[in-house]
């Protein structure tokens, strides 16, 4: 085994450091390069792993087997060559705020309901948490308000090495009985865990912390949240939203909500209106078919549910089959057949296969879709036949 020294636990904010290839090994995609110092966090602990450069040579990823710490790479080293590690900062720096912040807030969770924290996911846009309780929205934001204010406070992050005496002692959170060497990491006030992770040094350097949603997941629930840049990101990414909201409506930025909720009334009375009229016309165009046998119609911009109630409303008086289609933005065509005291099935199964359709329905009554123009329609209506 090859031993190398971990940089990332005796300063978390190295960035560059100069190390000595050990060892480099051939893999089937790649290398796999072997120093004798590294700042490369390895994936562990829910934390994805660092990347960066060695010398000009990418590092795609870093893991550890067998207490070796592995750096994936397209190219080799020769070992003996004295190199220059360079991390990915800025990614290395955001996982270290999602970590802390998630710590944070299992901890308090832990400590306020006496909920676990069983299933953790340290994603490129949220983190995921599932906890083994239930957590209601009125309590998910006082948990946040409580974490922004421990964050505030700029309490320095404790990481210790306690002896199995010691440990023995602590009233640490940890999913699974530990033994040997444990690093146990201290949010004051907050957080008591065993954890391998990266983390800041000082709470405030956290930022923030904000807590998207909570939904029942198996017997307890799911969170997701974000911490640092990313709450940020997220802040700046509704201000933009809601700035062009407020110049579609006219609205001051903090009346949109408003803006909202008049424009859907608005919107709800003029949609009673149009289904008002629309349910008159239909009436007038069954009245106008009345007695025809046979009927199909092209109506443009007829939702699925008007083109059903449409071949329904004709079907009761043309005195045959009434089919209905209406063009699809993609030029496709929705359709509703129905015939009174009818039997569509072998109907609608040669209207599919010819047309290239789905759908289906009662036997008297079928909706559905098929992918093909005008023209091939009306042929096989021609061939039924049907009265145009």
């Amino acid at each position: 085994m090859t031993e190398t020294r971990r940089l990332y636990y005796e300063d978390v904010y190295k960035k560059e450091f100069h190390a000595a290839v050990l060892e480099c090994r051939k893999e089937k995609k790649g290398f796999q390069i072997l120093l004798d110092e590294s700042a490369f966090y390895p994936e562990g602990g829910g934390q994805p792993c660092d990347t960066g450069y060695i010398n000009n040579i990418r590092v795609k990823e870093v893991h550890e087997k067998a207490g070796e710490l592995l750096h994936y790479t397209d190219e080799p080293l020769e070992p003996g060559t004295e190199v220059t590690g360079r991390i990915d900062w800025e990614r290395r720096f955001d996982l270290m705020q999602q970590h802390s912040g998630e710590h944070m807030v299992s901890g308090l969770i832990h400590e306020t309901y006496g909920y676990d924290n069983v299933g953790f996911h340290m994603g490129s846009d949220v983190i995921t948490i599932d906890f083994n309780g239930m957590l209601d929205e009125t309590q998910m934001q006082e948990i946040e308000d409580k974490v922004n204010e421990k964050i505030w406070e700029n309490a320095p992050v404790e990481i210790t090495w306690p002896s199995p005496e010691e440990l023995k002692e602590l009233p640490y959170r940890s999913k699974k009985e530990l033994t040997g060497k444990v690093r146990i990491v201290r949010f004051p006030g907050a957080d008591l865990c065993a954890c391998c992770g990266t983390h800041v040094t000082r709470t405030g350097e956290i930022g923030a912390v904000k807590l998207l949603s909570v939904v029942k997941f198996r017997d307890g629930v799911r969170m997701e949240m974000i911490s640092g840049k990313r709450v940020l990101n997220y802040l700046n990414m509704l201000f933009d939203q809601n700035h062009r909201v407020s110049v579609r409506l006219s609205a001051k930025p903090d009346r949109t909500a408003e803006a909202v909720e008049r424009l859907w009334e608005e919107n709800y009375r003029l949609k009673g209106n149009v289904l008002r009229l629309e349910e008159k016309a239909f009436e007038n165009e069954a009245a106008r078919l009345a007695g025809n046998g046979n009927v199909l119609l092209f109506e443009e911009g007829l939702e699925a549910d008007s083109v059903r109630k449409l071949a329904d409303a004709v079907m009761q008086t043309c005195g045959g089959r009434c089919a209905v289609f209406s063009r699809n933005p993609d030029g496709s065509f929705k359709y509703a057949v129905g015939e009174l005291d009818g039997d569509l099935r072998e109907f609608t199964k040669q209207m599919n296969k010819t047309l290239q359709g789905r759908g289906g329905g009662k036997p008297h009554f079928v909706q559905g879709s098929v992918q093909a123009e005008e023209n091939a329609i009306r042929a096989f209506f021609e061939k039924q036949p049907v009265k145009l």
